[in-house]
């Protein structure tokens, strides 16, 4: 069987130096915001040509966090609107309203299944404040033209790049990030993180990770429980000297795709922009019948996501929205295996086994 993704066989190079660091880490005795967790926010923020990187709990956190933290500068209010892509994982979605927002949906492009920067406008009210950019599956959204329209319209501006490791490094930005372990810089737990150059955004952030303490026990803001662990900080630090070369992997895997898949019941992706792979997603009518095709030849596939955010019982106020754009991705895409450690006799039979379909 070809495995989706082998995160047993990815994680297998770095065995001895985990084994290493979990020693370090006993050793130290300190579990909690200590040297890994200083080193991996140095680390990031330089790789990332950011002025702070905050270790938080996961992805999601990075996301409410960094929005509660505009709320208490001031930047944002209770209410306001935040635009955010259709057809992004929920995540992003959940995370706007955690932080006591409005979302607003924005189709994607059908054929790069980021937003459309041409739709984006006509979305935009006098309650808009902010914008959610989402680099879905590793490819950078067409910022050029977003950040025309955020600074026609006065928007904050919020990466999500929580699939795009490598791929954004936008450094007047704010960008939040997950290290799920799936992710092309993956923990062996939960992890996420927050890049800024904001001075005052990073110490609110900072200061919320914590119960919104500064000073033990004495608590500015009503913070959460959301800090890197000091272990998985310690993982990442091993990792992260090796993500641009896994994400050049990746990039080849890609084009082998691009260049040899030929099958006129197939859509492949196209890029437009910076693209670290971390998905290979492909969009067929025949999805179904491909799928269970792939699995019969012990090919393993993914879909992502198989019902868009506007179709979620938790979202029920939307469940009669139309989204045409989105709808038509969820109800075709299908991901293709891509990590550094797949084989090339692994993608000849892929590649082969899909065009004999």
């Amino acid at each position: 069987m070809i495995k989706f993704l082998d995160l047993k066989k990815i994680n297998e190079v770095y065995e001895q130096q985990f084994h290493d660091k979990l020693r370090l880490v006993l050793d130290k005795g300190w579990f909690v915001l200590g040297d890994e967790v200083e080193l991996f926010e140095r680390n990031f923020a330089r790789y990332c040509n950011a002025k702070y990187c905050i270790g938080v709990g996961n992805g999601l956190d990075a996301l409410v966090l960094t929005l509660k933290g505009y709320i208490l500068l001031g930047k944002l209010q209770k209410g306001d609107e935040v635009l955010v892509p259709a057809n992004t994982y929920i995540a992003t979605i959940l995370a706007i309203k955690l932080a006591g927002l409005n979302p607003v949906l924005v189709e994607p492009r059908l054929e790069t299944y980021n937003i459309n920067p041409e739709l984006i406008s006509e979305k935009i009210t006098s309650k808009t404040k902010a914008i959610i950019v989402v680099h879905l599956y590793g490819q950078l959204a067409e910022m050029n033209s977003i950040n025309e329209i955020a600074i026609k319209h006065n928007l904050l501006q919020l990466e999500d790049s929580a699939q795009a490791h490598g791929a954004s490094k936008i450094s007047n930005l704010t960008a939040a990030y997950s290290f799920y372990p799936g992710k092309n810089l993956g923990a062996l737990g939960d992890a996420g993180a927050i890049t800024t150059n904001d001075d005052d955004l990073a110490k609110v952030i900072r200061s919320l990770r914590n119960y919104g303490s500064k000073k033990k026990y004495e608590n500015e803001y009503a913070g959460t429980n959301s800090r890197l662990d000091e272990l998985q900080a310690a993982f990442l630090n091993i990792k992260l000297p090796y993500l641009d070369s896994d994400n050049e992997k990746r990039v080849a895997i890609a084009n082998r795709y691009l260049s040899e898949i030929n099958n006129n019941k197939i859509v492949l992706p196209v890029s437009v922009e910076r693209h670290v792979f971390h998905l290979f997603v492909i969009r067929t009518e025949n999805r179904k019948e491909l799928q269970d095709y792939l699995m019969k030849n012990a090919i393993e596939t993914m879909i992502h996501y198989p019902i868009p955010p506007h179709k979620q019982k938790a979202f029920a106020d939307w469940n009669n929205q139309s989204f045409p754009i989105t709808e038509k991705i969820h109800q075709e895409v299908l991901s293709l295996p891509i990590s550094p450690v797949i084989t090339m006799d692994e993608l000849d039979f892929i590649i082969t086994t899909i065009n004999n379909f």
